[in-house]
């Protein structure tokens, strides 16, 4: 497991050592799972992603990639 070092604005540090404490978890699960939540993924885990999405999709590549940049178009317009 790999260590990290990260500067924060003293609020947000606080807020994250009380709620670490009031949950029995520590920071450092915390941040991971926030991570997660937001989608951080390994360039594999995303192409495995990407792949299962094409076979229940059952499109090809072209497809999929016209799809996906409408959806993106579409979130960013609003």
């Amino acid at each position: 497991m790999s260590r990290l070092t990260i500067t924060l604005d003293d609020e947000i540090h606080q807020a994250l050592k009380e709620t670490a404490a009031r949950q029995g978890r520590s920071i450092g699960k915390i941040i991971e799972e926030s991570l997660h939540l937001r989608g951080i993924k390994s360039m594999e885990n995303a192409h495995q992603l990407v792949q299962k999405a094409r076979s229940q999709a059952q499109c090809n590549q072209e497809d999929g990639l016209r799809i996906a940049v409408e959806e993106t178009r579409s979130h960013r317009a609003k």
